[in-house]
This record gives C-alpha cells, sequence and structure tokens, in this order.
C-alpha cells in the first residue's frame, strides 16, 4: 500500500509506516538540515524511503490532487510548537500551526486513512475548543472553511453536520488516545497523541494496541527477581536501594511469577550501554553521530534522565539544545549531554539512520520527533486491517 508522509522531520513516523509495510510515494519537509537527514538516508540505500520523492519546501505551496486515488495512507506530525507545553502556546493563532494543511491534504488525496501524531498539550483545557474542531475538520474535510469565515462559526457549521448525521461524500471515522512511549517499548517516558482516521466506506473498526511493556515489569524485574541487574551485569553491592515511594508498590509485586506481567519498561541503560563510552569533546567512529559536546549543567527542576529509567523526555530548544533536557544524570548527579546516537537510540531510530546538520540541529531533529517503535505498533495493526479489507474485495 502507499503512503504520503507529511511534516517528516527526522523521518521517526515515516520510518514506523514503513516499518509496518506502506511504501513512501513523497515525504515532506520544509526544515533544510531534515531534509538532507531524509537525502542521506535515502542515499545510503535505506529501504524505509527507496521509492520516496524527498519533497522540501512550503506544504502549502503543494498540490496534493496528483496523489488522489494513488495514495492509502497519509501520515503526519504538523508541527507541534503551537500547542506545546514547553512552547509559546500560540495555538491556533501561531503561524506555525499546520493542522489546516494537514487537513486539506486528507481532502485532497482522500486516502483510506490517515495517521497524525502531535504533543500532549494539544489537550489542555486551553485549546480544547480547537482541538475538537480539528478532530470535526478530520471527520468532514470536504465541508471547507469559507473564505473570510471565523473558525468559530465554522466549527459550528460542523458541529450542526455531525448531530444531524449528514453523510458527506468524503467522511472519516477518527479516533485519538494520548500514549506514553514507554509503554510501548521505548526507552523514554514520552507522551504523544495519535490521531487514526478510516474513510466511512471500509467499514473498519479499528482501536488502539494495548500497551505491551509495563512500569511494573520493570519494578519486579528489578526488585523482585534481580534479573534487569543480573542482565546488566551490575553487582549487588553496586545497586541502589529500593526507592522508598515505592516500596509498598513492589512488595505488592511479591507473590507474583515471571510471565505475569508484561515486559518490562526500557531504560536508558538497556538502550545505550552497548555503545562505546563517550566523555565530553570524545568522538567515537564506529557508530555514526556518537560523540558528547561538553557545558551540560543540571538545574533546579532539570536535572538530567537516570541510568536506570526510561529517559526524560527528549526536548528541542528554540536557543539550541535544552540544558539539563537531553542529558544523562550520574549517581554523583552531575550530568553529561546525551550523543546524537544516544538520543537517536532512546526515540528508538535504527543505527543505520544517520543525522545531518551540526550537534544543535541533529538534537533539535531528535527533540522534534516520535518514537518509531511506539508509531510502527499502531501502524502495523491499521496496515493489518486494511490489507484484510483489500483481501475480502478481491476475493
Amino acid at each position: 500500500m502507499d503512503s504520503i508522509e507529511l511534516f517528516a522531520g527526522a523521518g521517526g513516523l515515516a520510518l514506523a509506516t514503513a516499518n509496518a509495510g506502506f511504501h513512501h510515494k513523497a515525504v515532506l519537509e520544509w526544515n533544510p538540515n531534515a531534509c538532507s537527514t531524509l537525502r542521506r538516508n535515502k542515499a545510503a540505500g535505506l529501504t524505509q524511503l527507496a521509492e520516496a520523492e524527498i519533497v522540501e519546501g512550503d506544504i502549502s505551496e503543494v498540490d496534493f490532487q496528483s496523489y488522489n486515488g494513488v495514495v492509502d495512507l497519509v501520515s503526519g506530525g504538523p508541527p507541534c510548537q503551537p500547542f506545546s507545553i514547553g512552547g509559546k502556546h500560540g495555538g491556533m493563532d501561531d503561524r506555525r500551526n499546520m493542522f489546516p494543511h494537514a487537513i486539506r491534504a486528507v481532502r485532497e488525496i482522500a486516502p483510506r486513512a490517515f495517521i497524525f501524531e502531535n504533543v500532549k498539550g494539544l489537550l489542555r483545557e486551553t485549546f480544547s475548543n480547537y482541538y475538537q474542531y480539528i478532530i470535526h475538520q478530520l471527520t468532514y474535510p470536504d465541508l471547507k472553511r469559507r473564505v473570510g469565515e471565523e473558525w468559530t462559526d465554522h466549527a459550528s457549521r460542523l458541529e450542526k453536520t455531525i448531530t444531524k448525521g449528514t453523510r458527506g461524500e468524503l467522511r472519516y471515522n477518527v479516533i485519538f488516545q494520548l500514549l506514553d512511549a514507554a509503554d510501548f517499548g521505548v526507552p523514554q517516558r514520552r507522551h504523544r497523541v495519535l490521531i487514526v482516521g478510516i474513510r466511512s466506506d471500509q467499514e473498519l473498526q479499528f482501536s488502539f494496541p494495548q500497551p505491551t511493556h509495563e512500569q511494573d515489569g520493570l519494578l519486579f524485574d528489578k526488585w523482585i527477581t534481580g534479573e534487569y541487574w543480573d542482565r546488566h551485569k551490575v553487582a549487588k553491592a553496586k545497586r541502589p536501594p529500593i526507592p522508598l515511594s515505592l516500596k509498598r508498590r513492589i512488595s505488592g509485586l511479591g507473590s507474583l511469577f515471571p510471565g505475569m506481567l508484561l515486559p518490562a519498561w526500557r531504560t536508558v541503560r538497556d538502550a545505550i550501554s552497548d555503545l562505546p563510552e563517550i566523555a565530553p569533546g570524545d568522538t567515537c567512529v564506529k557508530f555514526a553521530n556518537h560523540f558528547c559536546n561538553p557545558g551540560a549543567r543540571s538545574y533546579a527542576g532539570h536535572t538530567g534522565s537516570p541510568y536506570d529509567e526510561p529517559a526524560k523526555a527528549l526536548k528541542a530548544g528554540d536557543h539550541g539544545v535544552p540544558g539539563g533536557e537531553n542529558t544523562l544524570r550520574f549517581e554523583d548527579d552531575s550530568v553529561r549531554y546525551f550523543s546524537v546516537r544516544e538520543c537517536a537510540r532512546i526515540q528508538t531510530f535504527p543505527d543505520d539512520w544517520t543525522f545531518e546538520g551540526s550537534w544543535t540541529e541533529s538534537m533539535r531533529q531528535l527533540g522534534n520527533a516520535v518514537p518509531v517503535s511506539m508509531c510502527e505498533v499502531i501502524a502495523r495493526k491499521l496496515m493489518q486491517q486494511l490489507a484484510s479489507k483489500e483481501a475480502m474485495s478481491h476475493g
């Protein structure tokens, strides 16, 4: 099945959908450094981009009509800064709000399905009315906003259409859910909103996949069986004490047996311990993008990620790499920056995926990215259902 990826960034969602079996006809992105990353990996022969045209430029100037009837899936992550908790909270008034063009792409292409992702800030009460408006537009993308019409008036028209039960020529059944990437095997506590829409004529039932990993699995492996420490060859004398805040919860796991819980959350140690150790100023030639910049520091509320927990959410700063966010915290509370390759591991990018641009720009690409393996679980389930429907229609 063919697809088109919008707002591709460094390629996280594009990788996920390609791994799930979709074939990208085009991958669109405006940032030159991110496009260089995409072109570099396509030129290197990575199969996920083998058939994709890398389109660099302003999406507002793209005519999607040529993809109508050709593309089964539209996916992408409209820029999240307008809705990010760490951003300026401009929302619908922010010029970087690209949801109108995501909706236009759905309207002009009329794919069988779409997947969009964004930050959890989109669900904040401040944006609740506008977020509902986005969902309604994705449900009835043909009911366009009129020239000069306020978005609130357009929202009212959409609501009347929905409550009346009118069946437009193009209608999607849309669901969304806030997911924690750690629950899907990503070594990072990263919350993203996933929006999935299926064209109504497909008559498919879709639900978001259940988590594949859990925190209690990690607590069990650490403090009940010790398997986590054994696997990483951490001597008993060097194992930290059980956190007081978790003692009661851990004691409740004592009656369980291995296999009674989901697999453990993955930790920073799980993700990067097999990479060569680096100190600030070091560069590793064996792994691309594995070097360490000096200057990391921690400060109140920004103390870096512990080694034996999922990482805190990686961030992309407007003015460089956030000082206390994208760092690894050691037992003595000192910190160092994660390398670009370590961040890629934490975001579950493959090791053969190379990042172009300066250290700051590469880290920004990763801070803006969506974890590959979390989205792959969703894309695979969607692919299976679309393929099953296709097989039935040809059967």
